[in-house]
């Protein structure tokens, strides 16, 4: 598996994000979708990076600098023919790299509270983030819980 820095500019990856959106709105309500769009990701404060094999697209993920210490998970996405192929676990490991890289001292992200997203609670638990307060500007909401873990130096 290739995870590389994504310029957001392929169609592969605009569907797949198109994907994410798409099942976020199914899962929650309009004003519980924190997810970003094509747009929202090309922000200066966010990396992108997508992993691929032999040219097939696998998923993606993203990290927010939130301040000198701090960043923000977003955009984990499993293309959906590469599920339980440990590509979410290897985009996480990549992403808490690049935090430790960038010695952030904590990671955070916000993730939906209803059983759809269940499988990516028990991910992050596995790798060590625990449930904490919003974070961020983010406001409580019954459909997101967030979670945080803090980083070894």
């Amino acid at each position: 598996m290739l995870i590389r820095v994504d310029d957001l500019e392929g169609a592969e990856i605009a569907a797949l994000l198109a994907e994410h959106l798409g099942d976020m709105h199914r899962w929650s309500p309009p004003e519980s979708v924190h997810a970003l769009d094509l747009a929202g990701l090309r922000s200066p404060d966010i990396t992108f990076w997508t992993a691929w094999n032999d040219g097939d697209l696998l998923g993606c993920g993203a990290l927010k600098a939130l301040d000198r210490d701090h960043g923000e998970i977003k955009s984990m996405r499993t293309a959906a023919k590469s599920r339980r192929q440990g590509v979410a676990r290897t985009m996480l490991e990549h992403i808490i790299r690049e935090g430790r890289r960038r010695r952030y001292r904590r990671l955070s992200l916000e993730t939906g509270s209803l059983p759809a997203f269940e499988p990516a609670r028990r991910l992050y638990e596995r790798f060590g983030f625990t449930y904490c307060d919003p974070f961020a500007g983010y406001g409580p909401d019954p459909n997101s819980v967030f979670m945080t873990r803090s980083l070894d130096p």
